[in-house]
């Protein structure tokens, strides 16, 4: 017995979501500022010190 876990769209539920989807490949794709693209890292930089603290050398 083979179970799928990815769920399937059928009938007008697929057909808006195939439509919104093509509508949505026609935006443009928004870019990060330099600025926040440096906030990102200091924040991801902050996150992995506090997860694992460098060791005191000592």
């Amino acid at each position: 017995m083979t179970i799928n876990s990815s769920p399937v769209l059928t009938g007008e539920s697929a057909r808006k979501f195939v439509e919104e989807a093509e509508r949505n490949s026609k935006l443009p794709t928004p870019r990060l500022s330099a600025e926040r693209e440096a906030q990102i890292a200091e924040f991801l930089k902050k996150s992995r010190e506090f997860v694992f603290p460098p060791k005191n050398k000592g």
